[in-house]
């Protein structure tokens, strides 16, 4: 009787063994096929660029002819970098004011960069490139998440992760940004920096802000030095109670007058004192952090530094926009031989 439901097992398991060999065999042939796949088009990719190598050489050597004729033609160009810190949400303004100044450069207005920034024509028709970018930092996300959770109440902080706030962090939130200028002189750029600089901290609104912020924070310094003073005095008086009951407890008084409460209020006032310490601390980084408007890093370069690379070489940049051209050229043509051939 008992060995019709061994054999049911064993037809179970046999089957179930079955199942499993020929997911695996297909999952082989499936991966198998992706790498077939893959190396034949390798294979033809070879194959098109070994039909094709005498167009694709003689529009390399076309491009870098051109190339090699524009390199030698060209302005030498010189680049200089500012670092800037801007504070009162002034870095928005500070990207419009550098992105209307290249506009100027773009439309060839140097009539206006010259009144703008009271240099010649000769040298405002020497500048090329006005540009502005953060200086990325990760640091300055985590940071900046920090402050927000600080300022807000735990369930708000619950419901906002890092990531979401990561997500919404932009290029204006970061803390210090590159203001880099190219031109065709070399010496230009230490009189590009003050106009740049005055453009920001000559703005009425902004100059508002740092002045009420300037009075909250000498307010708030008051208040904490206030604070400090009294609980010194306070660790003064308790620090000269616990002298006196020491003294009576040494003669053979017996009488407590609390001197275990003294101690647990003694260190508490020095904890306040210490967190008094540390806000006042804070207050004195942020007065220097915010001193100004735009906190300048660094200034331009007085001489600027020579732009070379791949970027800057026409040599390089025609050439491969010589070869390019060419084998999309091929591929579409090659591309519309095929589907000729398979609607037959």
């Amino acid at each position: 009787m008992s060995t019709q439901p061994k054999n049911n097992e064993e037809v179970d398991l046999g089957s179930l063994f079955v199942i499993i060999g020929n997911g695996f065999s297909k999952l082989f042939s499936f991966v198998g096929s992706i790498f077939a796949g893959l190396y034949h088009v390798l294979i033809l990719s070879i194959l098109f660029l070994r039909n094709h190598a005498t167009l694709l050489l003689i529009a390399v050597a076309l491009g870098a002819g051109g190339g090699a004729i524009l390199e030698l033609t060209k302005e030498q160009q010189y680049a200089s970098d500012m670092l800037l810190k801007p504070n009162f949400n002034s870095v928005r303004q500070l990207y419009n004011n550098i992105n209307f100044y290249n506009d100027l450069v773009e439309q060839k207005d140097t009539l206006s960069l010259a009144s703008t920034f009271g240099i010649s024509k000769e040298e405002a028709a020497s500048l090329k490139k006005f540009e502005i970018e953060a200086v990325v930092n990760q640091n300055d996300i985590v940071s900046s998440y920090d402050d927000l959770i600080l300022s807000v109440d735990t369930l708000t902080a619950k419901a906002f992760t890092f990531e979401e706030f990561k997500s919404t962090f932009t290029y204006y939130d970061y803390k210090i940004h590159k203001v880099h200028v190219r031109a065709t002189k070399n010496n230009i750029f230490t009189k590009l920096d003050d106009v740049i600089i005055e453009s920001i901290i000559s703005n009425s609104y902004f100059n508002t802000l740092k002045k009420l912020n300037d009075e909250n924070i000498n307010r708030t310094d008051s208040l904490l030095r206030k604070s400090l003073t009294q609980v010194d005095s306070l660790r003064k008086v308790y620090m000269q109670v616990m002298l006196e009951e020491s003294k009576k407890q040494s003669t053979g008084t017996t009488i407590d007058l609390g001197g275990q409460l003294k101690t647990t209020k003694e260190i508490e006032l020095f904890e306040t004192n210490k967190r008094l310490s540390n806000d006042l601390k804070e207050i004195t980084e942020d007065r220097a952090e915010k001193s100004e408007v735009l906190n300048v890093i660094s200034n331009f370069q007085p001489i600027g530094y020579e732009l070379k690379g791949i970027g800057n070489n026409y040599i390089m940049l025609l050439s491969l926009v010589a070869a390019g051209t060419v084998l999309l050229i091929l591929v579409l043509r090659e591309l519309n031989a095929y589907l000729n051939t398979y609607k037959k």
